[in-house]
């Protein structure tokens, strides 16, 4: 039996990055989508095609659900007991930006709703949902979790946030707001979920080559160029999934509530 993934938001982008790490690694997955269901199929054929040429069987089934709304996050955890009946690891990935970029002085408050809905609400109350279940796994004597003959211990959550949690972009302070206050989901689940043996990180991604970053690639490119971060290349998706591959296999197993900057070089201050 393998151990089982749930990835939100991994149609495409950096969750379907991700996905693409974990399913040669012998994960199971849950692909996470909120309304393209084509790029979701893709993501996981793919998925299956690499598992196999990494020499894997595994399984990765598609769930359509919002994570802004409380009915469709209780229907993905349910999903995921349904289709596999255990869960080791929670990414949470989903997350929007702004529809209109907007300064500070002039942005109107349906756009910071929206964000922090999506970007906020709906991965502190997953990962609630998400954190009862793997407590419920591993309090059940002769769950199929303990049974297993893997390297994966205990289960695990990571938060995808991103370089805005603490960079200011003033043309879009509702995607900054928003990630900040995502960014202490992770000091607070790990600090509570410490005594059930279950470790929480957050993955940090800097200037990722995705959809969500495609309208302003000739500005970063640039800023690349001209030194923004040391290491001077664009992020991709793999480096993100590469991260969550190292904690899902239990490669950090001594810490917890840690932040891992997958950025380039971008937090360092340099002279």
């Amino acid at each position: 039996m393998n151990p089982v993934a749930l990835i939100t938001g991994a149609s495409r982008g950096i969750g379907r990055g991700i996905a693409l790490e974990l399913a040669p690694a012998g994960f199971d997955l849950v692909v996470n989508y909120a309304g393209n269901q084509a790029a979701a199929e893709k993501t996981s054929a793919d998925c299956l095609a690499a598992a196999r040429v990494g020499g894997k069987s595994i399984r990765a089934e598609i769930c359509q659900a919002d994570i802004s709304l409380s009915a469709d996050r209780a229907k993905l955890i349910q999903f995921t007991r349904e289709q596999f009946g255990r869960l080791d690891l929670l990414v949470n990935n989903a997350g929007v930006a702004p529809n209109v970029r907007a300064d500070i002085l002039e942005a109107g408050e349906e756009s910071f709703d929206r964000l922090i809905a999506i970007n906020v609400k709906g991965p502190y109350f997953l990962t609630q949902l998400a954190a009862r279940w793997m407590i419920e796994q591993l309090r059940t004597p002769h769950s199929a979790l303990r049974n297993l003959q893997s390297a994966i211990c205990n289960p695990k959550i990571v938060t995808v946030s991103s370089i805005s949690a603490y960079t200011a972009s003033t043309n879009r302070g509702d995607y900054c707001v928003a990630k900040a206050a995502l960014s202490m989901l992770t000091p607070l689940y790990a600090a509570r979920l410490a005594e059930h043996g279950i470790n929480v990180y957050e993955i940090r991604p800097g200037i990722i080559a995705t959809d969500m970053t495609g309208p302003v690639k000739e500005k970063y490119d640039k800023l690349i160029a001209d030194g923004l971060t040391p290491i001077k290349r664009w992020g991709q998706p793999a480096d993100i999934g590469k991260a969550v591959a190292a904690i899902a296999l239990d490669l950090l197993p001594f810490s917890t509530g840690e932040v891992i900057n997958v950025d380039g070089g971008f937090h360092l201050r340099r002279l």
